[in-house]
């Protein structure tokens, strides 16, 4: 009898030592986001995290915390890099200049849709791993449908309309309306609203989804589908390096395989919502103007000048301007 004791005591010790290591590897993170969570990015984003913990068994819970209340758009980045969150979905264009290659992405290349310029930013990352994202794990990436012009009271029918009006535009969607005659204002998303119904700005430069998504729709009269000269903006979601080294292979794979599910979801969602947003924008009497072959060819010609200063600002910081905007543009071309 003491013989079996003692057995029963060292199988419990065994069993005790060879559950404790997964015990202590669980592992919670913190997702920051500055979208409502009313928004279907930020509800796919919410999706994501439980499905993380269901694909890692769950080794890995994520918090989620949208509409910036973790951290505001602009302090996503150096958040996740400094450990304030663990997890990020913000936009390149909140940090000017600060990731030169993947900012190739949001020039006025013609996007046909969310779903190719989602595509498109993941190829061009993939293609030439930039640097400037060293100090993240990143995740993926994501970009909204044809950006295009809204505005306020003042329809804008050809490129002489914008001229004195003043339009909210982020990065290089703010050269754009430069170029196009119209004076840009930079500030987030999240200030827009306020800003056109005020009168602070005339209207601003987004894809159709912002009009019911961030309700624009309720603030502006006019859009204006200059879809030759389409925009995008990318979106990135990046984790902490060394939250992310602190997970098991095994958990590391699955999220990546996660990943490749989402680019496909947040592409495809961009899509979806910009129909939804075309609906909502004309259910409130909104106009939507068409522009001739003539006049689009005038627009086009008025922003290319950004797509070759862009290659020549690449070659300044060593970074090969002609390839990384020729890639670029030729996998856009491939996808159409």
């Amino acid at each position: 009898m003491k013989k079996l004791k003692v057995l029963l005591a060292s199988a419990v010790i065994s069993l005790l030592f060879l559950t404790a290591p997964n015990a202590a590897m669980a592992v919670k993170l913190t997702y920051a986001n500055f979208f409502p969570p009313t928004h279907i990015q930020s509800k796919l984003a919410d999706q994501w995290c439980k499905e993380v913990n269901q694909v890692t068994n769950g080794e890995v819970t994520v918090q989620y915390y949208p509409g910036g209340t973790l951290l505001k758009p602009k302090q996503i980045y150096d958040g996740v890099v400094n450990g304030i969150a663990d997890i990020g979905f913000s936009v390149l264009a909140y940090s000017g200049g600060r990731f030169p290659v993947m900012g190739t992405i949001d020039l006025p290349l013609g996007y046909p849709s969310g779903e190719v310029a989602t595509k498109v930013a993941n190829a061009v990352y993939n293609k030439f791993n930039p640097k400037e994202f060293k100090d993240v794990k990143v995740m993926f990436f994501h970009a909204h449908g044809p950006g295009m012009f809204f505005t306020a009271k003042t329809p804008v029918r050809k490129l002489e309309d914008l001229n004195g009006l003043k339009i909210r535009a982020t990065a290089y969607a703010a050269k754009i309306v430069k170029a196009a005659g119209g004076t840009p204002v930079g500030g987030p998303m999240t200030e827009a609203y306020q800003n056109i119904q005020k009168g602070v700005v005339n209207g601003g430069v987004y894809p159709m989804e912002t009009n019911k998504g961030w309700k624009m729709g309720e603030v502006v009269d006019y859009g204006t589908a200059a879809y030759d000269i389409a925009y995008t903006t990318t979106f990135f979601i990046v984790m902490n390096k060394s939250k992310w080294r602190k997970l098991s292979k095994n958990s590391q794979q699955a999220i990546e395989r996660l990943n490749e599910k989402y680019i496909k979801l947040h592409g495809e969602a961009w899509d979806t919502s910009d129909s939804l947003g075309l609906k909502s924008f004309l259910s409130q009497g909104n106009t939507l103007i068409g522009l001739d072959k003539k006049e689009a060819a005038r627009w086009k010609k008025a922003v290319e000048p950004i797509i070759g200063d862009y290659a020549k600002v690449l070659d300044k910081k060593r970074l090969n301007g002609d390839e990384i905007v020729k890639y670029t543009v030729d996998t856009l071309k491939s996808l159409q």
